[in-house]
């Protein structure tokens, strides 16, 4: 489906020529479309993590998610299990974490669901989760954290419990790298981006959102202690795996 773009609501507009990619509050207003036009298969991907993610619930246990942004990823599950869990978010952007606030605000009242200023270079939620979401995070902190982040989540796992990691990848080789960013570049363009937009983003996020390949995210969450893990989705240079914990 090709869509018609609407200037004023472009998730991309805010940003002047070389301005680094933040999750500012204009980031946050526009965040759901972003995603939804720029991540190949988003909701099949969205649905492919809570159907993996439901397997692992385990009742009386958090649901730990890192990076959550404005909730969508805790939403189906918080629609699904309700009271009978505990939800805990984290994100270091004030507004996002103001509107997942907003969001489950109920949930909050109630006692259940909590959202937390949270720098993962730095700190990590604690609790027992039986699952922990890491969809579209990890990428966006330097490379040197990533394995304590896992590590951490890991010594957080129940016996049985799971990690989901969903990420941007780099291609296995140069060439096959960029046979799959031409695609994806055909997407964002069939979304109603601009080629001006898909460079000036491109600009934004360079040093910012660092991907690996989908071997080397194997082999971090391997390290971490994980020793069943498998992809459950992937288009061209994203990817997304569930790990469990025996």
């Amino acid at each position: 489906m090709t869509y018609v773009q609407d200037v004023a609501n472009s998730s991309l507009g805010h940003l002047p020529a070389g301005t680094l990619w933040t999750f500012d509050q204009s980031v946050t207003d526009v965040f759901a479309d972003m995603l939804r036009r720029s991540i190949p298969q988003y909701d099949t991907m969205r649905r492919a993590v809570f159907d993996i993610a439901s397997q692992f619930v385990q009742p009386k246990t958090c649901i730990v998610d890192l990076g959550c942004s404005r909730g969508d990823a805790l939403a189906p599950l918080i629609g699904t299990y309700g009271a009978a869990n505990r939800y805990v978010g984290a994100d270091i952007s004030e507004p996002m974490l103001t509107a997942v606030r907003e969001r489950f605000a109920g949930e909050i009242a109630r006692g259940y669901a909590r959202f937390n200023a949270t720098d993962l270079r730095s700190a990590y939620p604690e609790g027992d989760a039986s699952l922990t979401l890491c969809v579209l995070t990890l990428q966006f902190t330097p490379i040197d954290y990533r394995q304590r982040i896992l590590q951490d989540a890991y010594r957080n796992t129940l016996p049985g419990g799971a990690l989901i990691l969903v990420e941007k990848i780099l291609g296995a080789t140069a060439g096959l790298g960029s046979a799959m960013i031409k695609l994806y570049h055909a997407h964002k363009s069939d979304n109603g981006y601009t080629d001006e937009e898909i460079e000036r983003k491109r600009l934004s996020l360079e040093g910012v959102l660092v991907p690996v390949t989908a071997r080397w995210n194997e082999e971090m969450v391997a390290a971490a202690g994980f020793k069943e893990i498998d992809c459950f989705w992937r288009w061209m240079n994203f990817a997304g795996w569930v790990a469990v914990k025996r």
